[in-house]
């Protein structure tokens, strides 16, 4: 009876497992069908909330989210060349675990290609990076993205009215200096001293680039433009190489009123009643050549009769004495000239 009992139970307990199950299923299957309609941020803004509200679920969504390394690999460019892996690991592990990061070296030379990686652990640090992106590391300002979207993701539309050229910087100046000097302005986002890469000696100018067009302006409509004893030189980065603007010029126009026309052809300004339009159809009709015979022109008449030929005799030719033939000295007034005997 025991055993009927338990058998029994065990039935029960099955049967209910199976209905859960079966239920369960069915509203994930309906929770689904009504999710699939939402948009993404109605779906972004009803999962904070959830996880918001219910820790596990906010775990859920971190651990799906850091699963992918693209979400949680930075781009950083305008290193210094000095600048190493580990203190580009140490300018940016104040934002959280660094999983992995390194500079970037050229393998022929052996020196920095001036950009690196670094990837996070967590998608959290990798967003609190890019809330401050720019970053003063071994002296030079440092810029970072997300790796996945490249320098397209770093480059704005209005890029161009916002990156200036500053030349005439005496060898003294330092990136510092010059954040400092052009921070008056507004925001710098990036901004740098160019060095050159074998004696890391200062080249004389260097870029500054704005967070908003508006401080860009400011700094180059600022007629104190005198940084360490030097009045430096400050404008559009597009146009500081001076590149020659080509205008394209439109070609001239003819005026064909004073230009007289060929015949058949309307000529401008004149009233033309009754003119029907002037062309030429090609083909053209042509009237065609009757189909009559002509008769050949009458043969002239001989006006001479022919004769048969005549036959002369042979005449020997005599032949011409051998030498000069002697010739009687003329003298003055054609007279014969003779000369004495001696």
């Amino acid at each position: 009876m025991e055993d009927m009992k338990k058998r029994k139970m065990e039935d029960m307990n099955n049967g209910l497992q199976l209905a859960t199950s079966s239920s369960s299923s069915s509203s994930q299957e309906h929770l689904r069908s009504l999710l699939e309609p939402l948009s993404k941020p109605q779906l972004v803004e009803l999962l904070s909330r959830v996880g918001s509200q219910y820790p596990s679920i906010a775990e859920e969504i971190k651990s799906i989210a850091s699963a992918d390394p693209a979400h949680r690999k930075l781009f950083v460019r305008g290193l210094a060349w000095n600048t190493t892996s580990e203190t580009l690991c140490a300018a940016f592990q104040v934002h959280g675990e660094i999983e992995e990061g390194a500079v970037i070296y050229d393998k022929a030379t052996g020196k920095s290609r001036g950009y690196g990686f670094i990837t996070y652990k967590h998608m959290e640090s990798t967003q609190n990076a890019l809330r401050a992106p720019s970053k003063l590391i071994d002296g030079r300002m440092a810029v970072c993205n997300l790796a996945c979207e490249g320098l397209t993701g770093a480059t704005t539309p209005d890029l161009a009215q916002r990156k200036l050229y500053i030349g005439g910087l005496s060898p003294e100046i330092t990136t510092e200096m010059l954040l400092n000097f052009f921070g008056r302005h507004g925001e710098i986002e990036e901004g740098s001293v160019a060095y050159d890469k074998d004696t890391n000696d200062s080249r004389g100018f260097g870029f500054v680039t704005y967070k908003t067009v508006e401080a860009a302006k400011k700094a180059i409509e600022d007629p104190q433009k005198l940084l360490g004893g030097r009045s430096v030189t400050v404008k559009l980065a597009d146009t500081h190489k001076g590149k020659p603007v080509q205008t394209q010029i439109p070609p001239p126009m003819i005026n064909l009123a004073g230009i007289p026309l060929a015949a058949g052809y309307p000529q401008p300004g004149k009233v033309h009643a009754n003119t029907p339009p002037v062309g030429y159809n090609y083909p053209q009709n042509v009237a065609s050549y009757p189909n009559s015979s002509y008769a050949s022109p009458p043969a002239a008449a001989a006006q001479y009769s022919t004769q048969p030929p005549m036959s002369y005799p042979q005449v020997p030719l005599k032949k011409d004495p051998i030498g000069i033939p002697p010739t009687t000295p003329v003298g003055m007034g054609g007279y014969p000239f003779y000369l004495g005997k001696q």
